[in-house]
């Protein structure tokens, strides 16, 4: 350690015990309100309501758009376990996962071993086979990881190979059935925060003078945990967040200039191959961007369907307009692909049916809810 970063830790050593990562200070709240991509979902969603309606009258039923997945219950509105869509997808596209049941721990224990043992190692990627927005995702390097996230989820789990990546995106892909192909809706291009250290400032810090990182300080702290406070050297660079969620801290990018006719036929092949998935957004690990772009070297992580975004609205050069714009023209196509699906025989959900899942689906997290993960 340098001379400047060994005199900063020790004046860290000296002060009060670090931040609490869930407190924000007033000015960041502030600084919150006036970038809308940080704003709470129903302030997004609000102005499309009426839309969304007018929608629905227009096809017959609100729950016409339910249909626009076939194969995943609801359309993928709640509840949806990941696993049984992912086994839906061509194995040869998706990275490698195994499901651990709920059950002793031994036995749980033992699947992850043996998962590990045909995927020649750590890391993994631990995460609820019933989740959202990126809640109880995980990166673990080892095997008391592991065994302590397990215990902090007694719920069916995913463990998936951890694509190295170092890239992320979110694909986009509507297939109207009566449509002979379908495309490539957006491509959202995730960048992962990081900051570089100047040999005197802590992490802690470094996101504080940062202009876009301290308005998602609080999210930044709980992930850095003790390493918040650690100084790093001149030049050294810290990645603040693994994981492509936005809540999380990463950076959303409207990926445009990655949408070629490769790529849209790669997709076409995977939905081609896949009945009953007609919509809805893959989120994708990589390691070339040129390659990606041709529609190969990509697996898939996960699919989500009809509440899913087009993620990248949350792209910070656009307007709040401009990404209400988006929303209206995705839902306009979760209708039409429903409706299209209907014609071949396909039935939406009823009212009835998704408030009865949307009710199941929040007593079983708050049974589950995981414990200090």
């Amino acid at each position: 350690m340098n001379a400047p970063a060994a005199a900063a830790q020790a004046d860290i050593r000296a002060r009060p015990p670090a931040r609490d990562g869930l407190y924000e200070e007033p000015a960041t709240q502030f600084e919150r309100l006036g970038r809308w991509e940080f704003w709470p979902w129903w302030a997004v969603y609000a102005p499309l309501a009426p839309y969304i309606a007018w929608l629905g009258l227009r096809h017959g039923g609100l729950s016409v758009c339910t249909a626009c997945n076939p194969a995943i219950p609801l359309g993928g509105i709640v509840g949806e376990s990941k696993s049984e869509i992912l086994d839906l997808l061509p194995r040869e596209w998706v990275a490698p996962f195994a499901v651990i049941e709920p059950g002793p721990p031994g036995q749980r224990a033992a699947t992850l071993h043996e998962f590990i043992e045909e995927q020649c190692g750590w890391p993994l990627v631990l995460k609820p086979d019933r989740g959202e927005r990126g809640k109880g995702v995980k990166i673990v390097g080892s095997a008391n990881e592991a065994a302590a996230y397990l215990e902090a989820q007694p719920d069916r789990v995913i463990a998936q190979v951890h694509h190295p990546g170092p890239f992320e995106a979110g694909v986009f892909y509507v297939r109207d059935p009566s449509a002979a192909h379908g495309f490539v809706f957006s491509v959202t291009d995730k960048r992962f925060p990081f900051v570089i250290g100047d040999g005197r400032a802590t992490v802690a810090d470094l996101i504080d003078a940062h202009p876009r990182f301290r308005r998602q300080r609080a999210a930044h702290m709980a992930a850095l945990g003790d390493r918040a406070e650690f100084v790093p050297l001149r030049g050294e660079r810290i990645t603040l967040a693994r994981l492509g969620n936005h809540c999380r801290g990463t950076m959303f990018l409207d990926g445009r200039d990655l949408i070629t006719p490769q790529l849209g036929a790669a997709f076409e092949k995977i939905m081609a191959s896949t009945r009953g998935l007609n919509f809805g957004r893959f989120d994708v690990r990589y390691s070339d961007s040129e390659e990606f772009a041709a529609g190969s070297g990509f697996s898939i992580i996960e699919f989500n369907g009809l509440l899913s975004e087009s993620t990248n609205i949350y792209d910070p050069q656009f307007g709040y307009w401009r990404a209400q714009r988006v929303l209206r023209e995705q839902w306009r196509l979760a209708f039409e692909v429903g409706r299209g699906n209907m014609a071949q025989g396909s039935r939406p959900a009823t009212s009835l049916e998704v408030l009865a899942a949307v009710r199941a689906e929040r007593r079983r997290r708050n049974k589950a809810r995981p414990r200090n993960l």
